[in-house]
């Protein structure tokens, strides 16, 4: 098993995402303790039992419950409570959670009894304000109908943009995780012809073949989001949501060796390059959370567990 818990991964065929906040007068550090055990534990068992299902389970611990526990000093480096960005329109709005977990598996049942064993530890000391199922969409497509992910590094580049180094030695091997909850607009999307779709995203749709740069509108997503080859992260996103109620969405996952750079990528979208000219996709997808966690390594979780 790496030291680094599994940030690295693609998205899977299945994934369940979700957020605690701990109860107040509960004795929630021994059970966290207990919980960095059993994640340990959990992704052990994985890698014996389910070799081909590509299972795992990632905490991340946001600034808030890391100060709760009483975590080592001084923290991660980058790691501070999300302040929302607001543009002129368009707000990524900054909301309370304390731990974060990402399960995923093409397996789906391993998802429900990973969710199962984390929900019976926690239940007493922690309440659960999101439980998201994600699913694969065709081939690897957000549910507006565009490939999702196609600029994430690969190869050795992942670890390169997805784990902290030397820098921030204490950390080392461990990663950055920012998430936002999105609901888009789906009978207005659908409502758009394909080039207008395409004009805002700065990819084709079916091929998914990104725009000449004198073709690319500037407040396309693709020219905004991206800010550069030296400035990646590692996405994870994944579609989820109701068709019959029209609450379909994105869950936006990074992981990042460092948040300045998903920072960067998020004041281009709702702020705008230059003020203003902000990702006309916010237009169809609004942000209805967001929060900053850190993903220890194996060697750190282990530490925490003690």
């Amino acid at each position: 098993m790496p030291k680094y818990q599994n940030v690295l991964d693609s998205p899977n065929t299945n994934t369940i995402f979700m957020i605690w906040n701990f109860k107040e007068n509960t004795d929630y550090k021994t059970v966290f303790k207990k919980l960095c055990s059993l994640v340990i534990n959990l992704n052990h068992s994985a890698n014996t039992r389910f070799p081909e299902t590509q299972s795992s389970v990632v905490l991340g611990i946001s600034y808030e419950a890391w100060l709760k526990l009483d975590l080592p000093k001084p923290l991660p480096r980058e790691l501070k409570p999300f302040v929302s960005i607001k543009g002129k329109k368009h707000e990524a709005v900054s909301t309370k959670a304390d731990i974060h977990f990402h399960i995923r598996s093409n397996n789906q049942s391993y998802c429900v009894d990973i969710v199962s064993n984390l929900t019976d530890l926690l239940k007493d000391v922690a309440t659960c304000q999101e439980e998201i199922h994600g699913f694969r969409y065709w081939d690897g497509r957000s549910i507006l109908g565009f490939v999702d992910g196609t600029e994430n590094p690969q190869d050795k580049e992942r670890i390169t943009f997805g784990l902290i180094g030397k820098e921030d030695s204490n950390y080392q091997n461990g990663s950055y995780l920012f998430v936002q909850k999105y609901l888009h607009d789906m009978q207005a999307w659908k409502n758009l012809p394909i080039s207008e779709q395409e004009k805002i995203i700065g990819r084709t749709k079916v091929n998914d073949i990104e725009m000449d740069d004198d073709e690319k509108p500037s407040n396309s997503h693709s020219a905004l989001a991206n800010v550069g080859d030296d400035k990646k992260i590692v996405r994870d996103n994944m579609p989820f949501g109701n068709i019959s109620t029209n609450e379909m969405g994105t869950y936006f996952i990074a992981y990042a060796r460092k948040f300045s750079i998903v920072k960067e990528m998020l004041e281009r979208m709702f702020i705008g390059e230059p003020f203003g000219n902000y990702d006309r996709i916010l237009d169809f997808s609004k942000a209805k959370t967001g929060t900053l966690f850190f993903v220890p390594s194996f060697d750190l979780l282990d530490q925490l567990s003690d």
